[in-house]
């Protein structure tokens, strides 16, 4: 027990370390995998270099690169484009907006890639009298539920994982249960901060739509002035799309403000971005009529298909998006999970099972397991924290009484729901994004939301959805 205990504290101790330094977190997991296996236990490196996991490395090499395609040729700035132009002139539906908007670039590989929104959203509440703790919330929201489609980040390592343990938990189940969560949090949202728009229509009728033609000049917050209504969102693209897509890390600056993409010019879509658009709607499809005939879909190979077409159409674009192959993620995600399968073969996991049997319940272990996701998460990666719980609940579930689709998708949910803390990146944005004179309000607000978080979304996720699943 004492070998299990060391290797375990050895786990947290790395994951601890690299938060606080910034070091990646995948590199100290490969390292301390291999010292653990070699050291404290019998394994060679060939079964250490086997609890790799391959099939995910491939999931995620293929969709962040078939999306960085779309991003690199223009695709996504100019769906972007059309998107703001159908909005209409109410404001109370702009977050609504947003939100859709968001969550769809979000389910495109990299959930960051919706922190492209963050800077427009901002300026347009500003324009519109839209309550910028509300419009910040939206977003959020729905990156964390783009986050979780077949096809985006957060879903891939939450159900990869579970079906890698043997678990049946359906892709877009897990998708529908996220979408639902968030936008629940959303008319709370709307409850606490958007009242005072209903009923009211906003001056965007007199002042023109977004990206209409009306050009507002605005200075934003890094002192540059621009137009708010479509300049913006050319320089949200260029900056938070490039970073979702792997050129900066997931706790590093986020806004270039000066870089423009010309690709977000006016102007109809090109034959490329028709076939772009095209093929994502072919990957959906794919998907989605591959699962109906029972058929487990490979996403990253389809990605992979896809995207070696669009590089056949358009060379360049091609060349240009193999460096945002998320392999930062990659690594991340591969050196917990090698970790985890150390642990698991030297036993310390089922040592961690008969610690949650010992709760005597296996629905308060259940709760505490999202509790802690959610707490750490609003610390660290969730990405990071969705590779390293979802295996170490597999004890729990291992022993009874808990429906193993509902208790990961729980702990998936959980993790991700209070990353709006301004602790974490996602929140942060939203502080950073807003007018000097309101960051303090929305700090404030923030952590509110956020920590409050760490206990309602474990006590809504398990009652809601552990608790019914355990009587049907």
């Amino acid at each position: 027990m004492l070998v299990q205990i060391i290797a375990l504290l050895i786990f947290v101790a790395l994951f601890a370390i690299g938060a606080i330094r910034g070091v990646q977190i995948g590199v100290l997991m490969l390292v301390g995998a291999a010292g653990t296996g070699l050291f404290l236990t019998d394994m060679t490196v060939e079964k250490i270099i086997a609890e790799f996991p391959l099939s995910i490395m491939i999931l995620l090499a293929g969709v962040t690169y078939f999306f960085a395609i779309a991003q690199e040729n223009g695709t996504v700035d100019k769906i972007i484009d059309w998107a703001l132009e159908k909005v209409g002139s109410s404001a109370v539906l702009l977050p609504i907006v947003f939100f859709v908007i968001t969550a769809g670039i979000a389910s495109m590989g990299a959930p960051l890639a919706g922190l492209v929104m963050m800077p427009v959203g901002m300026q347009v509440a500003r324009k519109y009298g839209v309550d910028y703790a509300l419009m910040g919330l939206a977003i959020c929201f729905a990156i964390g539920a783009g986050g979780f489609a077949p096809t985006s980040l957060y879903g891939i390592v939450t159900y990869s994982t579970a079906h890698d343990a043997g678990i049946d938990l359906s892709p877009f189940l897990l998708f529908g249960i996220a979408v639902v969560v968030y936008l629940v949090m959303l008319a709370v949202a709307y409850f606490m901060f958007g009242r005072k728009l209903f009923g009211r229509k906003s001056a965007m009728a007199a002042a023109g739509s977004v990206n209409s033609g009306t050009h507002a000049t605005a200075t934003n917050e890094f002192g540059t002035t621009g137009d708010a209504a479509g300049s913006t969102i050319s320089r949200g693209s260029a900056s938070a799309t490039n970073v979702a897509f792997g050129e900066d890390d997931e706790d590093e600056a986020l806004f270039d403000s000066s870089n423009s993409s010309a690709s977000a010019e006016s102007g109809p879509f090109t034959f490329v971005q028709i076939l772009t658009v095209v093929l994502m709607v072919g990957l959906i499809g794919s998907v989605v009529v591959l699962a109906a005939f029972g058929k487990e879909p490979d996403i990253g190979l389809l990605c992979f298909l896809f995207g070696a077409i669009l590089s056949l159409a358009d060379p360049k674009t091609g060349k240009a998006a193999l460096p945002k192959i998320d392999w930062s993620t990659v690594l991340l995600v591969g050196g917990i999970i090698t970790f985890v399968g150390v642990l698991q073969n030297m036993g310390a996991v089922d040592l961690l099972g008969e610690g949650a049997e010992a709760i005597g319940s296996p629905l308060i272990a259940a709760l505490v397991l999202c509790i802690v996701g959610g707490l750490v998460s609003a610390f660290a990666s969730t990405t990071g924290i969705l590779a390293a719980l979802v295996p170490l609940a597999l004890p729990l579930i291992a022993a009874g009484g808990v429906p193993g689709w509902a208790l990961i998708a729980a702990l998936g949910v959980c993790s991700a729901v209070v990353d709006v803390s301004p602790f974490s990146t996602l929140g942060a944005t939203v502080v950073a994004t807003a007018p000097q004179d309101h960051k303090a309000r929305l700090t404030r607000i923030l952590v509110k939301f956020g920590m409050s978080m760490v206990i309602i979304g474990p006590i809504v996720l398990v009652g809601g959805l552990v608790v019914p699943a355990m009587f049907f």
